[in-house]
């Protein structure tokens, strides 16, 4: 049996058209018709097939682009990468680092904002545990953007430091965004405060790690 078509619960403007042909416009058209078509279904109710008729496109135009909707969602996502690791204006450097970690997050929280729930049921998708190939590479992926944030936000700890500043930016990266996930307050206000809070508690935490070792170290007139 057909499968039926989507049928939207808002009024949209009218069909897009693309081209085959590889570039950004086209692929940029397939994701944002893949996410009009999950705020109608959800993003696990996705059916590729739905997109290619929104699009007027034959399936193998969607199939030469991304070779399935984890993909796509992997597209949407990246555009907020771009948006972190975009040029500061002048004086960004000289902020405390807790500071610039929170712009940068911040931009790439903002991103996403517009497709929040699409994105909570994008990274619900990952999780499901039959998509152990998912699982695995969300792994992967938070490690990256975690690398990029720290870009970023123009840290330069090296060895010891470098590891706990790893460690301790994954896990306020993790929470931040299960927080996100769930956050109706308007500009995710809710979301931005609980961050600002994270890196607050974790500079205390370097800062007393950092006087700690300082007192230990032996001075260059010992021996």
């Amino acid at each position: 049996m057909a499968a039926a078509k989507p049928a939207s619960r808002k009024q949209r403007p009218g069909r897009r058209t693309a081209t085959p042909g590889g570039d950004t416009a086209l692929r940029d058209g397939i994701v944002e018709a893949a996410l009009d078509v999950a705020e109608d279904w959800g993003w696990y109710d996705i059916r590729l097939h739905h997109v290619a008729e929104r699009l007027n496109l034959p399936l193998t135009a969607i199939r030469a682009e991304f070779r399935d909707g984890d993909a796509i969602a992997d597209a949407w996502i990246a555009r907020a990468d771009a948006a972190m690791l975009i040029e500061r204006p002048g004086g960004f450097a000289a902020l405390p680092a807790a500071e610039r970690l929170q712009i940068t997050l911040e931009s790439w929280l903002d991103a996403l904002a517009p497709r929040r729930e699409v994105t909570a049921q994008m990274f619900r998708a990952k999780l499901w545990p039959v998509h152990v190939h998912h699982n695995l590479a969300l792994v992967t992926w938070t490690s990256r953007t975690v690398q990029w944030w720290r870009e970023a936000a123009l840290l330069d700890g090296r060895g010891q430091r470098r590891s706990v500043e790893e460690i301790g930016m994954t896990l306020i990266f993790l929470s931040t965004l299960a927080r996100w996930c769930c956050d109706r307050s308007a500009g995710q206000a809710g979301t931005k405060a609980y961050l600002r809070r994270r890196l607050a508690r974790a500079d205390r935490f370097m800062a007393r790690a950092c006087a700690a070792r300082r007192r230990e170290s032996p001075s260059p007139s010992s021996g």
